[in-house]
């Protein structure tokens, strides 16, 4: 077992004092599952000191001992200018399915993921959550997914973690307001959408996963 690290701190006279000692843990992300299967929502566990805090975001041990996927293939990164910026809803249909990895390095979103799964019982059930540099939570989003989001602020980052290459002849989607789905979106005034996201067809016309 590790031993409990102490930190050297300096005070103004010169002098260095050890702060108080912390021990490694065990698990140093936290998951948590969601009610749809296989989708989870995941915090890391700050070890905090004078100097602020250090903490692990991805774990291959970890991911895997709770049967996540635990390939990276890509890593993108979308910047967002405006508040009220939406985009989706997203994914990739077979045999080009991904798993996604998502937080928010800088402002706020509102992101969501929609259960495509045809054996699913939570079919076309969605969950939301804000994601925000400050709470610095992820979203894990398994194959069978869509993927959407809505700024909160302006300005606002979001990395993503890829299982899988994007195959352009492989994206999919589906509307982001489908009246079967009902996706609660934060109230905008006005929203930013691509004329690409606007033409989706309604899940009720089929789609393939």
């Amino acid at each position: 077992m590790r031993q409990p690290a102490h930190i050297a701190v300096t005070q103004p006279n010169g002098t260095a004092t050890l702060s108080e000692s912390f021990q490694h843990k065990g698990q140093n992300v936290h998951f948590e599952p969601l009610k749809l299967a296989g989708a989870f929502l995941i915090s890391p566990e700050p070890i905090e000191d004078e100097r602020g805090f250090f903490a692990r975001s991805f774990c291959q041990d970890e991911f895997a001992a709770h049967g996540l996927e635990t390939r990276i293939t890509q890593c993108n990164i979308s910047f967002n200018t405006h508040r009220h910026t939406l985009r989706g809803m997203h994914y990739q249909a077979s045999p080009h399915g991904e798993v996604k990895v998502v937080r928010c390095t800088q402002g706020a979103i509102f992101d969501v993921i929609v259960d495509l799964r045809q054996d699913s019982p939570t079919r076309l059930e969605w969950f939301g959550v804000e994601l925000s540099a400050g709470n610095r939570k992820m979203l894990y989003i398994p194959t069978g997914f869509a993927h959407g989001f809505q700024t909160l602020t302006p300005d606002a980052e979001v990395f993503y973690q890829m299982s899988t290459l994007y195959v352009p002849e492989s994206a999919r989607g589906i509307p982001w307001d489908d009246v079967d789905i009902g996706i609660d979106w934060p109230q905008a005034d006005q929203r930013i959408v691509s004329d690409r996201d606007q033409a989706f067809t309604p899940v009720a016309d089929g789609y393939d996963i």
